[in-house]
């Protein structure tokens, strides 16, 4: 289902011009009254307001605060990207990447408004459908509509809940639309019980499958369900659920690990759920991946033909991807990552060469494939772009480093059919939410926290033996990529593999934007985030010997634990949460 501009499915109401008491209770152009949205359209263009918000644009601020991507929040932050572009070039995104997070800065402003809008608009899609003057629809429609809005009412919870941990919840019981105070509600419990319950409720009632694609369903509901669990630690329960969706929903791995990152390739048999994009569907653009849209080359002979180099690839990042000559990642036995290898000696790289001064990548060091499909690099092919040039395409490349960012790019052969004839960045490369490979990953998690090494080595092995078997980006790159040898995580303990499973998580997921979170849920967010600080920032070392400056800019930053697990609450959702003079909303700890 695409997103669409519910303002121009909804009627306005009729106006009387006579003279009359009443002439002052005429309702504002453009405005539509329940009486007129009190049937089984109006219900339809709520619920298509609200999974409209699911890119997160649309809630009044600039897209990027609240992309369903959460480059900032989930990847600048995480190790595996830097912000990219200048110096002083969106500065408050410069505050998060470095750990400087204050309380009005408004990419947290906006990301709030964004998930509370979301809860919003899913209420009054529910309370409209249950309304007794909605007579065209059947007991079974409204329902569904119910539960559709239940699905993403726990979506754009959990966001919140993802970000700042101490957050209300705002059910349709609470919620009164003409009551502002209603929703000034404390966030001093837990709600993880609330988010659980309306993907259950959903689960319960949606149907295996839609005919419109990007409607929630059974599975997918079941699997955000999981994904609360996993995120709470309750690997038994969400065990079961993650079983039921592997076995059950007819979902499977597709053949190329590529295939989750190419237009043509959208609602696959891997996808559970994917937030939908659009282009040359009548309006601005803004349907075609707007809240990204400053994550591009800088170059006019790249895709998206210029701006805005933004949300660049770390060294780190692409040095995880090295492999042993047994075609293993190079890891340690502990758990946080803080024994791994790979970072020892960088990947070689163009860093400080300008486009026509001289330079031949060592093609022969053995990586993982999924770099190239993850990372564009210097003399390795660009999709069908060609080889990538390096200095040309980076803004900066002394300040942000040597790399692009891949998954979201297009193919030059689908320019015009995959993005918008006035904005080359606006693009219908959907956003895969949830997949199968997550699914996989999961229970291999589960397996491993709940004792059965054996079972989380199976898991993580249909993981690598795609990324073996799938195809490539670059033939004269030396691709080495296998499953780990039958018996490694018994032998080698439980440390070693969640340290494994999280590494896979890695690299299968990278650019993503979840991989801050999972650092966090994992309880390792602070020794793996200052270990990538101090090594990010000083000059690098390749294997020819070159070195070479990397990220001065990060020395001395710090991840401090027991505080940056959290963002702080946005102050002005504190201010305006005053009720009868005293806030109801509480500052996390720490800020």
């Amino acid at each position: 289902m695409k997103k669409l501009i519910i303002f121009a499915l909804i009627a306005t109401t009729g106006i009387n011009f006579s003279c009359s008491d009443s002439f002052f209770d005429i309702q504002p152009q453009g405005a539509a009254s329940l009486t007129s949205l009190s049937n089984k359209n109006g219900v339809n263009a709520l619920l298509i307001g609200a999974y409209s918000l699911m890119d997160g644009v649309g809630a009044g601020n600039t897209g990027r605060q609240s992309t369903i991507s959460n480059y900032v929040f989930g990847g600048i932050t995480s190790g595996d990207a830097v912000k990219g572009t200048d110096i002083g070039d969106q500065p408050e995104q410069e505050y998060i990447e470095q750990f400087n997070w204050l309380s009005d800065n408004t990419y947290f402003l906006g990301k709030w408004q964004h998930s509370y809008d979301g809860v919003a608009r899913a209420n009054e899609a529910m309370l409209l459908a249950q309304s007794p003057d909605v007579k065209d629809m059947t007991d079974a429609e409204k329902a569904q509509v119910v539960a559709e809005s239940k699905f993403l009412r726990g979506h754009y919870h959990f966001e919140a809940k993802k970000m700042w941990n101490n957050v209300p919840f705002i059910s349709e019981a609470i919620y009164k639309r003409d009551d502002p105070n209603s929703t000034k509600v404390p966030n001093t419990a837990n709600i993880w019980a609330n988010i659980e319950k309306d993907f259950s409720d959903a689960a319960a009632v949606l149907p295996a499958t839609q005919a419109q694609k990007g409607r929630a369903t059974k599975w997918a509901a079941l699997t955000y369900l999981a994904k609360a669990y996993m995120f709470q630690k309750k690997y038994a329960e969400a065990k079961t659920i993650l079983e039921d969706v592997y076995k059950n929903s007819g979902k499977k791995l597709m053949p190329n690990f590529h295939d989750n990152y190419r237009n043509i390739t959208n609602n696959n048999a891997e996808s559970i759920f994917e937030v939908e994009f659009s282009i040359n569907d009548g309006s601005t653009g803004n349907n075609g991946n707007a809240g990204d849209n400053l994550n591009w080359p800088y170059s006019a002979n790249s895709p998206g033909r210029g701006c805005c180099g933004f949300y660049l690839p770390s060294q780190n990042l692409v040095n995880s991807f090295k492999t042993t000559k047994d075609g293993l990642p190079m890891i340690g036995d502990k758990a946080d990552g803080t024994l791994d290898t790979y970072n020892a000696i960088d990947l070689p790289n163009d860093q400080g060469l300008k486009s026509d001064a001289a330079f031949t990548l060592d093609k022969s060091i053995p990586v993982d494939p999924r770099l190239d499909w993850t990372v564009g690099r210097r003399g390795v092919n660009f999709l069908d772009w060609g080889p990538m040039p390096g200095y040309s395409w980076i803004r900066n490349q002394a300040y942000s480093g040597p790399y692009i960012g891949k998954k979201w790019m297009y193919y030059v052969a689908d320019e015009g059919s995959s993005t918008h004839s006035t904005n080359k960045r606006a693009v219908n490369n959907n956003y895969r939410l949830l997949k199968m490979s997550s699914v996989i990953l999961w229970l291999a998690e589960c397996e491993a926290e709940l004792g059965n090494l054996a079972g989380a080595e199976t898991y993580v092995n249909l993981i690598r033996n795609r990324a073996k078997s799938g195809s490539v980006q670059d033939a004269t790159v030396n691709y080495v990529v296998n499953p780990y040898p039958t018996g490694t995580f018994a032998a080698k303990g439980k440390e070693f593999t969640l340290n494994a499973v999280r590494m896979e998580n890695r690299l299968e997921f990278a650019m993503e934007g979840h991989r801050f979170f999972d650092l966090v849920r994992w309880g390792i967010a602070a020794p793996y985030i200052n270990k990538y600080l101090k090594e990010e920032s000083v000059n690098g070392t390749d294997l020819s010997g070159r070195t070479y400056n990397k990220r001065g800019y990060l020395a001395g930053k710090t991840f401090t634990a027991g505080k940056n697990e959290f963002f702080p609450l946005p102050n002005d959702e504190i201010l305006n949460s005053q009720k009868d003079g005293k806030a109801t909303l509480t500052q996390n700890p720490g800020y």
